[in-house]
């Protein structure tokens, strides 16, 4: 999880991505979350932050999924760059048959300002309130209402405890949505705990997608997080056809290198998730296919 003593802090860059060996990569997998981050001096940081990321370039990024065969990528605005997302539209349209985009936005938006952020790549925006920067569950329905507008999905990322409380509100959202990270649930409560047995509610209850990431900031062990195998694999049972996979690249507020995972390993760590290559496929390719559609950007 992550923690906040009040002090903002400079976290650590990513570790560099070994080759997977437990998992055979199929051809068309996807990462569908990770972050590119800019230099401070030419993409400000918000005051309202919780760390200083070093930069992390779309550059970067590509060759990361380049290093484990990956062949699209989905780029999530990081937090620090608040609404500010130049640096995300910059990344789609320099890799638009490789990359889109979620982006984070002000329920102020313009109409122009969506039209800009859909051509460039932009599938739809996050809603956060974990750390400081994001844009939070008091603009859900409001931002769920124009994503319906445009076919936009709403990214979901609060924790666990948060998910009794809004059970109802995600039910009856307008446009599509996606819970990040597993919901954010920590494994120390155990599978059996309100905040977990809600996630599994609303995956029942809704057509909405999951991504199996962050697996490493929810457990309570060093890797390989077994403590999180458990959560899911209850999540694929409750919906095959509805997960998706990331790896949360470049690891943003860790600041102890023996905490920063490999890319590789996260992979690897699918085979504990689902040992079939057949669902494997469809966390990878199939179902990333389905919610996301081919990474090219919009025409005009």
């Amino acid at each position: 999880m992550l923690h906040f003593d009040g002090i903002i802090k400079d976290c650590l860059e990513p570790r560099p991505a070994s080759v997977p060996n437990r998992i055979k990569v199929p051809a068309g997998a996807w990462e569908t979350h990770a972050h590119v981050i800019g230099a401070a001096s030419n993409y400000p940081f918000v005051a309202g932050r919780h760390f200083n990321p070093p930069p992390a370039s779309p550059s970067d990024f590509v060759a990361m999924l380049d290093s484990v065969g990956i062949q699209y990528g989905v780029v999530v605005q990081v937090s620090v760059h608040g609404t500010d997302n130049r640096l995300l539209v910059q990344a789609l349209q320099a890799y638009p048959n490789r990359l889109c985009g979620v982006a984070v936005i002000d329920p102020a938006i313009t109409d122009k300002e969506v039209a800009t952020l859909k051509e460039a790549g932009v599938r739809g925006i996050r809603i956060l309130d974990i750390v400081g920067g994001g844009v939070g569950l008091q603009n859900l329905e409001i931002l769920a209402d124009r994503c319906a507008e445009v076919g936009w999905h709403i990214q979901v990322a609060t924790r666990g405890e948060t998910y009794p409380k809004i059970v109802d509100r995600l039910l009856k959202l307008r446009a599509p949505f996606i819970i990040d990270h597993m919901g954010w649930c920590a494994a120390a409560n155990g599978v059996d705990s309100l905040e977990f047995q809600t996630v599994l509610h609303i995956v029942r209850n809704s057509n909405c997608y999951v991504k199996l990431s962050g697996g490493f900031r929810l457990s309570a062990q060093p890797y390989p997080f077994r403590d999180v195998i458990p959560f899911a694999q209850a999540l694929i049972a409750a919906s095959p056809d509805r997960m998706v996979w990331g790896s949360d690249w470049p690891h943003v507020g860790l600041y102890d290198p023996a905490a920063v995972p490999d890319v590789g390993q996260i992979l690897d760590g699918l085979a504990d998730y689902a040992a079939d290559a057949g669902q494997q496929h469809k966390i990878m390719v199939s179902n990333p296919a389905r919610f996301y559609g081919a990474p090219v950007a919009s025409s005009k």
